[in-house]
């Protein structure tokens, strides 16, 4: 059974809530966007957005967008195995800053997204979820969450879907706020950013790497 909103903030208010927030975001933040915009043209060239088909709420594919910050696969197969050698300097320096998110403002008011909820991961994964790491995609994926505000890519895999399912069982005013705070003090002092010996954050391979 898919989770029912239970509560007048999620009923009513965390949507709308999030428009306006997303709306007012993109407003302030345009000139920086377009600065952006021209350094990835100038650094990487086009495309200079990376658009990538994502599972949604109820697992619902939506185009993901993003700041470009890798030079294309040569192969054409996006592999996690190889970000290290596709990740630029510069867009290392970008990913270090999360400004490379801020296209994902574009998603949160077209209804693609939250502010707050499980980060959207990739389509190939939804097999590979249990029951109860399905239960992640209850709810609208967010910008962040609490899995980013307690280790983002330097936690586990079981660890994320932990954090994921308790914020689908949490969901209030005060603690998408307390969220929204934490990750922007983990943005400010950079962590998290990248797991282990890894660019960005290793493939989940299923449940079977949890038990090995």
């Amino acid at each position: 059974m898919w989770h029912k909103p239970y509560g007048l903030y999620e009923k009513y208010i965390k949507r709308p809530q999030d428009f306006v927030c997303a709306l007012l975001a993109i407003i302030m933040f345009t000139p920086v966007m377009l600065v952006i915009a021209v350094l990835v043209w100038i650094k990487l060239g086009v495309p200079i957005l990376f658009i990538q088909e994502r599972p949604g709420r109820k697992g619902m594919p939506f185009k993901l967008y993003k700041f470009r910050t890798m030079i294309p696969a040569k192969s054409g197969i996006i592999d996690s195995a190889q970000d290290a050698q596709r990740l630029t300097s510069f867009g290392k320096k970008l990913r270090s800053t999360s400004l490379d998110e801020l296209p994902e403002l574009f998603n949160i008011l077209k209804g693609d997204m939250a502010i707050v909820g499980p980060r959207p991961l990739l389509t190939q994964y939804l097999s590979r979820y249990d029951d109860y790491q399905a239960r992640r995609h209850e709810v609208r994926p967010g910008l962040t969450g609490l899995a980013q505000v307690h280790g983002r890519n330097s936690i586990s895999w079981e660890d994320k879907f932990r954090w994921d399912v308790r914020y689908v069982d949490h969901i209030t005013f005060l603690g998408d706020w307390e969220i929204i705070f934490e990750t922007v003090m983990a943005v400010i002092k950079r962590e998290g950013i990248s797991a282990s010996g890894e660019a960005t954050a290793g493939e989940f391979l299923g449940n079977k790497e949890n038990k090995s």
